[in-house]
C-alpha cells in the first residue's frame, strides 16, 4: 500500500490566507480568510507580518485538531530572492530564508509564507518545500531581447496555478503534458498569460508587462510613466501606478461582480472598461501564439474572473479560431503544492538545487 503523505500546504497572497491539509495530492481541509472583507489591516513591516500570517496557521491547526509533529511535510507558495527559478520543488533551507530576508521589496505574503515554512521546519524538524515559485523564469534567450540594449527581459507569471491548471487539461484531453503546448490566461486581481510548451513556460506577460486587470494597470505607455516618475510625489507615483489603476481606477471598484452589475443596469462605461480588459488580454494570448506558429492544443482561461461566462465569452469569441478555449474557474495552487510535493516524496520528482539552478538575473547588465 503506497504511504500516505501528510503535507500542511500555504497559500499567502497579498490579502487573504489559504492553508490546507492535505493527504498526498488530496487537499482535506482548507480554509481561506480574505482580509480585506475582515477589514484586518496587514502589517507591513516582515517581522509582525510573519507573527500576523502565523496567527492563521495556528487557528487552522486548531480548527482541525491538527499537529504540526503529525505532518510529513511543509508545502509553501513562496518565493526566493529577486533572482529567477527553474519550476517544481526547491528545499526551504536557511540559505533560501536569508536570501528572502535580505531582499528589498516584493510581495509581503509571499515572504511570509517562506519564512513561516522555515520557522516551522525548524521547530518541528520537518522538511518545508517550494514549489513553481512566482519568480520561475526560463523563458527563451531570444525572448530576453529588448530595445534598450543593456535591457534583459525577466518573465515571472501565476506559474504554480498556470502548470497546475495545464497539467490538469492535458488529462482532460489525453495529453502528454510535457509533449503539449497550452496558451493560458490567469485572470485575477491581477493577471499573467503565458506560453506553456512541452511542461516549460516558455514566455509569459506578467501583470505589468500584459492586459490591465482589476487592480493593476498593465502595460502603460512610456510618455506616462516619464511623466509620473519624475513628479518626485510618491502618493502620486503610487496613485497612477498602484492605486487607482486598471477597473478601479476606470470605475472606481475592481469587484467583477459588480462591474457586470453595473453593465446589466445599462452602464455604457462599465461596458467599455470591461470588454477592453478582455480584448486586451485576448491580444496578449494571440502575440504568444505566433511564438509556436499557431501551434497550440488549447487555451486556458483560469483564475478568479473566469468564473464569469460574460467575461470569458468575449474572449472566446476572439481566441477561438488559434485553438479550442477552455475555462478553469478559480485556482488550484493548494492542490498543486500538495501534489508537485507528493511526487517529490514519492520519489517521482527531483528536488532543484538552489545553488545551482537559481539565476541572478540583473536588468542592466552592464550599468
Amino acid at each position: 500500500m503506497d504511504k500516505i503523505w501528510k503535507i500542511l500546504v500555504m497559500n499567502l497572497g497579498s490579502t487573504s490566507s489559504k492553508i490546507g491539509y492535505a493527504e498526498n495530492e488530496k487537499v482535506i481541509f482548507d480554509e481561506v480568510w480574505d482580509h480585506v472583507k475582515e477589514k484586518v489591516q496587514i502589517p507591513k513591516e516582515y517581522d509582525e507580518a510573519v507573527a500576523f500570517r502565523m496567527g492563521y496557521v495556528d487557528k487552522f491547526l486548531e480548527m482541525h485538531s491538527l499537529k504540526m509533529e503529525d505532518m510529513d511535510a511543509i508545502a509553501v507558495r513562496g518565493m526566493g530572492n529577486n533572482g529567477s527559478y527553474h519550476h517544481g520543488a526547491y528545499l526551504l533551507t536557511t540559505e533560501v530564508a536569508d536570501d528572502v530576508r535580505a531582499a528589498k521589496g516584493g510581495h509581503a505574503g509571499l515572504m511570509a509564507g517562506t519564512l513561516i515554512g522555515e520557522a516551522l521546519s525548524l521547530k518541528y524538524n520537518i522538511p518545508a518545500y517550494l514549489y513553481d515559485v512566482v519568480p520561475t523564469d526560463e523563458i527563451v534567450e531570444l525572448a530576453r531581447v529588448t530595445g534598450i540594449k543593456d535591457y534583459r527581459r525577466l518573465a515571472h507569471s501565476h506559474t504554480l496555478n498556470g502548470r497546475a491548471t495545464a497539467q490538469k487539461a492535458a488529462k482532460d484531453l489525453g495529453l502528454d503534458f510535457y509533449d503539449s503546448t497550452f496558451l493560458l490566461c490567469h485572470i485575477g486581481g491581477g493577471t499573467g498569460s503565458m506560453c506553456i510548451k512541452d511542461g516549460v513556460i516558455i514566455d509569459a506577460y506578467s501583470a505589468e508587462e500584459g492586459g490591465f486587470s482589476p487592480i493593476r494597470a498593465g502595460r502603460v505607455p512610456d510618455a506616462v510613466l516619464t511623466k509620473v516618475l519624475t513628479s518626485g510625489d510618491k502618493d502620486e507615483i503610487n496613485r497612477v501606478l498602484r492605486k487607482d489603476v486598471g477597473l478601479n481606477g476606470h470605475l472606481g471598484t475592481g469587484d467583477c461582480i459588480e462591474v457586470e452589475r453595473r453593465i446589466e443596469a445599462g452602464d455604457k462605461k462599465a461596458l467599455l472598461a470591461y470588454q477592453a480588459m478582455a480584448y486586451q488580454l485576448s491580444k496578449d494570448i494571440g502575440a504568444l501564439a505566433t511564438l509556436v506558429c499557431g501551434k497550440v492544443n488549447a487555451i486556458l482561461l483560469t483564475g478568479g474572473v473566469a468564473n464569469s461566462k460574460m467575461f470569458t465569452g468575449w474572449m472566446k469569441e476572439r481566441l477561438s479560431f488559434i485553438a479550442p478555449v477552455l475555462v478553469y474557474p478559480g485556482t488550484m495552487e493548494l492542490e498543486a503544492l500538495a501534489g508537485g510535493i507528493t511526487r517529490v516524496l514519492n520519489g517521482e520528482e527531483k528536488v532543484n538545487d538552489y545553488s545551482e539552478t537559481r539565476i541572478e538575473h540583473k536588468l542592466f547588465e552592464n550599468l
